[in-house]
């Protein structure tokens, strides 16, 4: 008798739990509607990945897997070619042109946007862990990222606090042989900086360390910030998680200064065998004031004349790189580590450039600019196992680094932001062949923009000059068409396009 009623309490107890406790189907259904984003911002990067063929001698196989795997833009730009106003605009879901942040230096008055936009808090409300490491907010930005992320600090194996000159170094530095040493550096060595021997342009009066530097550095990969930025990426990927997590990993290469291991040089051509980016000497000739300002100004890095006199533009297209064959080997480690992980099949993977930058096309150097080289950027979107969509395809349509916001807000099933600007990629990652007449705006200092399409990119500066390109005809830019007979109607109606677009931007809702 007591045994059937131990039974019988079992069957009971079994029952409640059956009714009370979530069956497996519905937890998978619960983490399919929430699935894990893992976002992972490179600086600086333009198209010199295998899988862009932006440069033939790039070596990316890691990023170039990714891009096999999920579904890769090759139209995507940047709301503004700038680190500051790159990230405010990515992350807040507004423009330059709403926020009023153009600029890194406080050039302009624009602000931070309201934490009630900000991404990383949308998702930690919605329920996600939040965490991230390395450079994903700009650095004049602490507030995001402290205020947002379980974070690590970004790590950079030479820093400006640490390259200061000395009272007795001081006048060699805008001279034809500056040093300033670093005394037990990286690696416990001295370092003699900078690398390349070039003077300073832009700081030569201050003590500061000039960035605008490249070459080899004789360290271990731990002794590199982006290592450390992957090291603890791993180990958050290693951890249980009770909630769904979202996870950036912001890598500081291929930013100036140009240092990477020897290793990854040795990985590239010689010196005498790298190639260069394609140029024309008179590729200034069919600018305006306003472009040849762009151009030439050596705010973002220095000048190409200092490249080109000193002989040091394969040097610094090598250095260039070996920095993104360094940051390939440390997103394979992390991509490696996720796949191992009980994550491996819910979680989108996002790998993005805040902007591009140019190695001497237009006799430029840096970003900041309108031009395709500078506001082009790499954007792989990988889904999770679960998710129906294409692998392994390109999309050309013309997209926009605000897209990713309302992108990962769909496939997450979060709460809609209606005050966010911005296209969900949804439609593009089922079908990328798919036909969209979009126009994507990018704002390069306040009144000056450009307008990228599937087939043409249109530049208006503040002082009104106009820039047109056939992209499929001219990928570099290097015949501005504003002033040919024949390509009136085209500008019209890009004109009016940008005037369009702007417009939309202008009156969306402010919060």
């Amino acid at each position: 008798m007591k045994s059937a009623r131990a039974l019988s309490l079992f069957m009971i107890m079994i029952h409640i739990g059956w009714v009370f406790a979530p069956s497996s189907s519905v937890l998978a259904e619960e983490a399919r509607a929430h699935p894990n984003v893992l976002l992972i911002a490179v600086d600086d990067l333009n198209d010199w990945i295998g899988c862009m063929k932006g440069h033939p001698q790039a070596r990316t196989p890691n990023m170039d897997r990714l891009a096999e795997r999920g579904v890769l833009f090759t139209n995507a730009h940047c709301a503004a070619p700038v680190c500051l106003a790159s990230r405010t605009a990515l992350f807040s879901g507004r423009y330059p042109d709403q926020t009023r942040v153009f600029s890194n230096w406080g050039k302009t008055k624009g602000k931070p946007p309201a934490k009630s936009l900000q991404m990383p808090l949308h998702f930690s409300g919605s329920g996600y862990e939040t965490l991230g490491t390395g450079k994903l907010y700009h650095s004049a930005s602490p507030e995001f990222f402290d205020d947002y992320y379980d974070t690590e600090n970004r790590w950079s194996p030479f820093t400006q606090e640490q390259a200061r000159y000395t009272d007795e170094e001081q006048p060699s530095k805008g001279s034809a042989n500056p040093r300033h040493v670093i005394k037990g550096g990286p690696g416990g060595h001295d370092w003699a900086l900078p690398l390349n021997g070039l003077p300073s342009e832009r700081n030569a009066t201050g003590k500061e360390g000039e960035s605008f530097d490249w070459g080899p550095v004789d360290v271990n990969d731990e002794e590199m910030g982006d290592t450390r930025v992957t090291n603890w990426a791993m180990t958050k990927l290693e951890e249980p998680r009770a909630k769904p997590f979202f996870l950036g990993v912001g890598y500081y290469r291929p930013h100036i200064p140009l240092f990477a291991p020897q290793q990854d040089f040795d990985a590239l051509p010689p010196v005498e065998a790298i190639e260069l980016p394609a140029h024309r000497p008179n590729d200034l000739e069919d600018l305006g004031k306003a472009g040849k300002k762009f151009a030439l100004d050596p705010i973002t890095a220095g000048t190409h004349k200092l490249v080109a006199d000193h002989d040091q533009w394969k040097q610094a297209v090598r250095a260039y790189l070996a920095c993104i064959t360094y940051v390939d080997r440390q997103i394979g480690r992390l991509i490696s580590k996720l796949e191992a992980s009980p994550h491996a099949d819910n979680t989108w993977i996002i790998l993005f450039s805040d902007h591009g930058w140019q190695l001497g096309e237009k006799q430029h150097w840096g970003k900041w600019t309108g031009w395709r080289a500078s506001t082009r950027i790499p954007l792989i979107i990988v889904p999770p196992a679960n998710f129906q969509a294409a692998h392994g395809q390109i999309c050309a349509e013309p997209v926009s680094l605000m897209d990713l916001y309302p992108s990962l807000i769909e496939v997450c099933h979060l709460n809609e932001k209606k005050s966010i600007v911005g296209q969900s990629l949804v439609p593009l990652l089922m079908k990328p062949e798919k036909a969209t007449g979009r126009a994507v705006v990018t704002a390069f200092d306040p009144g000056n923009h450009s307008l990228s399409t599937r087939d043409w990119r249109y530049l208006r500066y503040d002082n009104n000059e106009e820039e047109l390109y056939d992209i499929q005809a001219d990928p570099h830019e290097w015949h501005n068409l504003a002033s040919d007979p024949s390509y009136q109607t085209k500008l019209l109606e890009l004109r009016k396009s940008l005037d369009e677009e702007l417009e939309k931007i202008r009156t969306t809702d402010t919060p």
